[in-house]
């Protein structure tokens, strides 16, 4: 299964957030919205991630005054993307090597979707059941 099938099986927008948006602005967004990160757009191209990790050491390292800077002092870049053609199992290997909980998917330099380690391990787990009952199935049928 592609990127592009899990995507399609989700529905609502893909919240991003600017470079020059405040720290502060951004979190509120996170909170709002109850998502884990934002992919930053510049440009109409994705510049980095913002994530809650990205709030807590930046409020270690710098204090509250960060909350006034841009989020482009505090996101993570350059972001790591997938396209949609990208197998769910790669994506999850992807995620797993390097710590990462989200991936914005790109197709060009155009964002098309957002995905996370939570829609993959959804994935798999449906993939894993729907085996198990395909396995039980035969089983009983013979």
């Amino acid at each position: 299964m592609t990127i592009a099938t899990i995507l399609e099986t989700r529905s609502g927008d893909v919240f991003t957030c600017r470079g020059d948006d405040s720290v502060m602005d951004a979190i509120a967004m996170l909170s709002e919205k109850r998502i884990g990160a934002l992919p930053v757009m510049a440009d109409g191209k994705v510049a980095g991630i913002f994530s809650e990790r990205d709030v807590i050491y930046c409020l270690q390292k710098d204090g509250s005054e960060i909350l006034n800077a841009p989020v482009s002092s505090a996101m993570t870049a350059p972001a790591i993307t997938i396209s949609s053609d990208t197998g769910a199992l790669s994506a999850l290997s992807l995620m797993s090597k390097r710590r990462i909980r989200h991936l914005p998917v790109v197709d060009g330099d155009k964002l098309v979707g957002f995905v996370s380690i939570g829609d993959l391990v959804k994935y798999r787990i449906d993939k894993i059941e729907s085996e198990a009952a395909a396995m039980r199935d035969y089983i009983q049928s013979v």
